[in-house]
């Protein structure tokens, strides 16, 4: 069968990671644009979170489809770093990068760090299985709630440490995201060979932008910005 034989091959496996990287891709950006809404009070963030809900159906399929995107992505990473270590099974002794850059350098444990903020996103801020109470005794919003989404953002990113862990997060986004996306353009042959490709430069307003909405928001909410 072509469809297990394209899977076994590793451009094969190469095109399954670039296609569902642009997936997910897309479901960032539209899920940062979602996001932004909480500047906007909490009459919008809360509309917004119970219209997603609304959708019933249509929304477990967007996720299922989420979730199989991502974990294909992993797979054929963890399946390629496997056959990059089979084919020089002893590393070099020295490293000395020449071409290669700070994201692409990352991509592996960043890729890690990012599957780890993923989980932790969902427990905290879809199923609030690990919701952190604020720090401050007088927060507004003490407690974990499924309807008042602008308040469990107000109230988790009152804790220092939440933050922080967002933000460092969201630093491996932005190296993720500038080098995957032009590399994943690049293999699937979407691109001419150039010295200073279109799609390079895409992916890096793509990559700032990305950081900059998810960053605003709980950097917004610490200092008070958004209450």
């Amino acid at each position: 069968m072509w469809a297990l034989t394209l899977y076994r091959s590793t451009i094969g496996k190469k095109m399954i990671m670039a296609v569902t990287g642009l997936v997910l891709v897309v479901f960032v950006i539209g899920h940062m644009a979602g996001n932004l809404q909480q500047f906007l009070g909490p009459g919008r963030m809360n509309a917004y979170a119970a219209f997603l809900k609304s959708t019933g159906e249509l929304l477990w399929i967007a996720r299922l489809g989420l979730l199989a995107a991502t974990v294909l992505h992993v797979l054929m990473a963890y399946q390629l770093t496997q056959i990059k270590r089979a084919a020089r099974p002893i590393d070099y002794t020295r490293r000395e990068p020449q071409v290669s850059t700070l994201a692409s350098r990352t991509m592996r444990w960043g890729g890690v760090l990012l599957l780890v903020f993923i989980v932790f996103h969902i427990l905290h801020f879809t199923t609030g299985t690990v919701f952190p109470v604020a720090s401050r005794p007088d927060a507004q919003y003490p407690a974990f709630s499924h309807t008042d989404v602008y308040g469990n953002v107000v109230s988790a990113f009152r804790n220092p440490w939440v933050v922080l862990f967002y933000v460092v997060a969201m630093l491996f986004l932005l190296l993720h995201l500038f080098h995957g996306a032009w590399s994943s353009v690049r293999t699937l042959g979407l691109s001419k060979p150039s010295p200073d490709p279109l799609h390079r430069r895409v992916s890096t307003v793509i990559a700032v932008v990305v950081w900059l909405g998810f960053t605003a928001i709980p950097v917004a909410v610490f200092f008070g910005v958004i209450r």
